[in-house]
């Protein structure tokens, strides 16, 4: 009988020096919160770019989380708290009950953005066509082609933008292309909406990987080429609009196009968003989203805080009340006259 239960015996002792030899954090909240402090030490990418004093973080917090007290939702806010000290709306908590979030990079801005003005007669109205998250029509008289675009996680094909493309041929002044409050998406998709506006392919974009523990390892810049679409491209003026809701990959397609040959960009700074996010698993199975990776524009300048407009307008409260959107009209204006 002693023989028959030696195997699993031994199996089980092994099991044991495995799971010692791994390492495991416990799940405690000391434990879950030196372990996210730690993550984001060694693999979050901006801590010396934003003067973020990680210590002092952990000195001001530790008394708080290090706690075992607390109730969960409690130390899941005060966790939340933390991260905010990034100021990063790509670093999120998720929880099974809840996802923090950090918004002021556009809160605090004003929004130069009112939707329901787009829906009225002067621009898409009612009569507009969609397909795939791309809403277009042509106004000013049609002299000029508009296309607002909500998300970057609504997929397109080049079939799509072809025929949005040939609607518009009449339109001999040129394009709008609308991404204010575009929260992001697919940077693939960015680099592909993009592509349709260059005549030759150009690398105007850089990425740093994290290659080591410091604040400060980092791979070489890796270039990041856009590739100029083979069949379809607008060789006419484009304007792109923008504004602190234009977050991430959008803010990417605005930095891309600061470099297309025919684009302008008019309104406000874009929201920024420029560390690609990695994720990590805490002990507690909680899951920690955050900027692993800084991208460069062309001209190696961080596109962390954003993209600055070349003419730089606001939402006028004045227009807003005759139905009239600022950002459109001054766009239009630029495209038929010039300036």
């Amino acid at each position: 009988m002693k023989t028959k239960y030696l195997l699993p015996v031994v199996l089980l002792m092994g099991m044991s020096s495995c799971m010692d030899d791994l390492n495991i954090p416990p799940n405690t909240y000391r434990s879950n919160f030196e372990t996210l402090w730690d993550i984001v030490d060694t693999r979050y990418c901006y801590l010396d770019l934003k003067r973020i004093n990680w210590d002092s973080v952990r000195t001001v917090y530790e008394a708080r989380l290090a706690n075992d007290t607390l109730d969960e939702i409690t130390f899941f806010d005060a966790m939340a708290e933390m991260l905010a000290e990034l100021k990063d709306g790509h670093v999120n908590l998720y929880s099974s009950f809840d996802r923090s979030r950090y918004w002021n990079w556009f809160t605090d801005y004003p929004a130069n953005f009112n939707e329901s003005l787009i829906f009225n007669e002067n621009y898409l109205g009612l009569d507009y066509r969609s397909v795939n998250g791309l809403r277009y029509k042509s106004i000013a008289g049609g002299k000029v082609g508009y296309i607002y675009y909500e998300s970057f996680g609504s997929g397109f094909s080049d079939a799509n933008i072809r025929y949005i493309f040939q609607q518009f041929i009449p339109c001999e002044n040129g394009l709008i292309i609308d991404v204010r409050n575009n929260g992001g998406g697919s940077a693939d998709l960015s680099g592909r909406l993009a592509s349709y506006f260059f005549e030759r392919d150009t690398v105007n974009m850089y990425l740093q990987h994290k290659n080591g523990p410091g604040h400060n390892d980092f791979s070489e810049p890796v270039p990041m080429k856009i590739t100029a679409h083979k069949t379809i491209q607008w060789t006419r003026p484009v304007v792109v609009l923008a504004n602190r809701a234009s977050y991430s990959a959008t803010n990417l397609f605005v930095s891309r196009m600061k470099d297309a040959p025919k684009a302008i960009i008019i309104g406000d700074k874009s929201g920024g968003g420029g560390g690609m996010p990695l994720s990590n698993e805490l002990p507690n199975g909680w899951m920690v989203r955050f900027s692993a990776s800084p991208m460069y524009n062309g001209s190696m300048q961080h596109i962390e805080f954003g993209i600055d407009p070349d003419i730089k307008v606001v939402l006028d409260s004045a227009d807003v009340v005759k139905g009239r959107d600022t950002l459109i009209d001054r766009a239009v204006s630029y495209l038929i006259t010039g300036n």
